[in-house]
């Protein structure tokens, strides 16, 4: 017998699910990634209570726990956080988990791509990967999962494309090497990017506490 759609409604927003970030541009990629997982998915924007955390951490997996930890207790909700960024070779694995505030301002994609290719000028050596950590965090901050996904490239010269974020006009995958991220359609960028890897690894663990999600 068919659910009765108020019943189904009601199922539907109870799992709600916290995606402890502000960038629209995260959001849109894991909405789509995690489109019928049956979840209500909801951001800090809506939820003032949620103060930013000081990412404190030296690596993606302790910022992404951070996160998801601090939101989560705010909110008293399953709480989902991922912390990513660029590591390039030549530079020592910079800009690091300072990706988003490379240049000084955060969340500034154009001043920290800009001093992305200024650091870079002259090298030949253009290796880099996108790296992606993700954490689970039940409603009272505890850690109950956690994911990780790597997607490697190169640099570009310059940007090309109008696509996604951050650094994705400048970042050129192995596996498509004549497009940036920025140029991928949304399908294909999903199925190679590092926060597409990380929540694919993460949905079997994710699947396994939807029965505790409200």
């Amino acid at each position: 017998a068919r659910a009765h759609p108020v019943e189904s409604a009601r199922r539907l927003s109870a799992r709600r699910l916290l995606v402890a970030t502000r960038n629209e541009g995260k959001l849109r990629e894991l909405r789509t990634l995690l489109e019928g997982a049956g979840l209500q998915l909801e951001t800090l924007a809506s939820h003032p209570e949620s103060a930013d955390v000081h990412e404190s951490g030296t690596t993606f997996d302790e910022n992404a726990r951070i996160k998801a930890t601090a939101a989560a207790r705010a909110t008293q909700l399953w709480t989902i956080a991922d912390d990513s960024g660029l590591e390039v070779e030549v530079l020592g694995r910079e800009p690091g988990v300072r990706s988003a505030r490379y240049a000084g301002v955060h969340g500034d994609d154009a001043a920290n791509t800009a001093k992305l290719l200024r650091e870079l000028d002259g090298k030949t050596d253009r290796r880099a990967r996108f790296v992606c950590a993700m954490a689970l965090a039940n409603p009272d901050g505890e850690i109950v999962a956690t994911a990780h996904g790597v997607c490697e490239g190169t640099i570009t010269p310059a940007p090309r494309g109008q696509g996604g974020f951050g650094y994705d006009p400048v970042f050129v995958p192995l596996v498509f090497p004549n497009q940036t991220m920025a140029e991928l359609d949304r399908h294909d960028k999903n199925a190679v990017s590092h926060r597409g890897q990380a929540l694919r690894a993460f949905l079997p663990l994710l699947r396994a506490h939807l029965a505790e999600i409200r």
